[in-house]
């Protein structure tokens, strides 16, 4: 079983693009602090690169910036490619299946964050006001 859960903050905004196929991809990156300090008392982090495709993507894209905590749960995966001076590589990748966003709405952003659309070259619908509550007060008998 390959599946992988880390709770941690984006280090960089998300970047949204397409395949030629027209196929939504986000990656971003987050830090992931271990649960334990080193021996002159500094708390290691790991970062981590994820992938996530689709409408995930989207909301990613959408929902979230730099500094955001996410939960990302999903998979590893390895791959081996060549840098440019013909080096082998091996990097890991996390292949988001599922991202909680974990930032309280409008903490360490604008206030209107979640209400701004998602930029997209297809046109999107402008953002929906929230209803106002209003206040209720109602003295009559319980019916119970």
């Amino acid at each position: 079983m390959n599946k992988v859960f880390l709770i941690g903050n984006l280090t960089r905004d998300p970047e949204l693009t397409e395949t030629s196929g027209g196929v939504s991809v986000c990656h971003f990156a987050i830090a992931v602090n271990r649960s334990y300090t080193s021996s002159d008392g500094e708390r290691q982090t790991d970062f981590f690169n994820v992938t996530a495709w689709r409408g995930l993507a989207e909301n990613i894209a959408r929902f979230t910036k730099k500094g955001s905590k996410v939960c990302v749960s999903g998979s590893v995966q390895i791959r081996n490619y060549e840098d440019n001076q013909g080096n082998r590589r091996t990097a890991v990748d996390v292949i988001a299946q599922d991202v909680e966003f974990l930032t309280q709405r409008g903490a360490n952003q604008g206030d209107d964050f979640y209400d701004t659309p998602a930029p997209s070259d297809r046109g999107s619908a402008p953002a929906k006001k929230k209803p106002a509550l209003e206040s209720f007060d109602d003295d009559g008998d319980i019916p119970f």
